[in-house]
């Protein structure tokens, strides 16, 4: 999330009631997750085995719960919750507006598009020209949507990232202020529900098709060309490659890739970041080939037993 204008290190310190270490006018651009960061960016740390990494990494704004020695060229803001913190700054710079009205006058709608009754389109969205959106969708703000996009009913783009701190009186949120980024000629089934990015953006790319009830987890990058079937679900911070072929009730772990024009058949867990062009199957994931020859020889067990009594 970049912010509108610069911010000095010291405007942000103020917003949050917190110390800092660096230089007071050191300038802040945004803030985002650690997998997206940039120069100028802010990014949270509360736990001792993730410090080197938010050092290290590309955020020139690290938000820390204890004074450490800060790299060069950097910046701290020091913080005794800095989950807390963030959730601040998301409420400061991308803060919830309400809407009273079924398509917000903000919006933007291309020529052509048909937008079917009972649908909800936030502030700030648009949508491009020669789109079919059907009933009961529900499109949240700041959504982008590309040309030629269908979306069918009862679908949800841009409700909040499945992201929780776990605190001694419940689970904490961590608020959402990303967006859904959906490219020209996409396919979008019926009761899909796609998160918006924390920080940054969920990301459908060109042509690619999603069948009904996928889940698409926030902040992951859906490339071009792919092919969603029934019932997946994608968690977030995933990349998925172009021309990936997912068949349905797959379902995947966090942060992994998916490489080019990999197929991956109906109800395998990928559990880890597999090659492209090959095919896989099961849990834990192999490639499928190898996979039916262990179930194959499985299924010989009872046979070999008999044997050797």
């Amino acid at each position: 999330m970049k912010f509108p204008k610069t911010h000095t290190l010291k405007e942000i310190a103020n917003l949050i009631h917190c110390e800092f270490v660096g230089d007071a006018n050191f300038p802040v651009l945004g803030m985002n997750e650690i997998h997206v960061v940039e120069a100028g960016d802010i990014v949270f740390v509360d736990h001792p085995k993730y410090y080197d990494k938010a050092l290290q990494s590309n955020a020139t704004i690290i938000l820390i719960n204890k004074e450490v020695d800060c790299p060069e060229g950097k910046a701290l803001l020091i913080s005794d919750d800095p989950f807390r913190d963030f959730n601040t700054l998301t409420r400061h710079f991308m803060p919830f507006q309400s809407s009273n009205v079924s398509i917000s006058a903000s919006a933007k709608i291309g020529q052509g598009t048909i937008i079917q009754p009972n649908t909800f389109i936030g502030n700030q969205v648009v949508i491009g020209e020669n789109c079919l959106i059907h009933s009961n969708v529900a499109i949240y703000d700041h959504t982008i949507i590309g040309d030629n996009v269908i979306i069918h009913a009862g679908t949800v783009i841009g409700g909040d990232a499945f992201y929780y701190k776990k605190r001694p009186e419940g689970f904490d949120q961590l608020l959402s202020g990303g967006r859904v980024v959906i490219e020209n000629n996409v396919g979008i089934g019926a009761l899909c529900t796609i998160d918006k990015g924390v920080t940054g953006d969920t990301t459908i790319g060109e042509g690619s098709k999603l069948d009904n009830q996928v889940h698409v987890g926030h902040d992951t990058v859906i490339g071009k060309k792919c092919l969603i079937a029934s019932q997946t679900g994608i968690a977030g911070c995933v990349i998925i490659e172009d021309e990936v072929t997912l068949w349905g009730q797959v379902g995947t772990t966090s942060g992994i890739t998916i490489g080019t024009k990999a197929v991956v058949m109906g109800q395998t867990g990928v559990t880890k970041s597999i090659e492209g062009g090959k095919s896989y199957f099961g849990t834990p994931i192999e490639e499928s080939r190898e996979k039916l020859k262990q179930l194959a020889n499985i299924k010989k067990i009872p046979e070999l037993l008999n044997k050797l009594k």
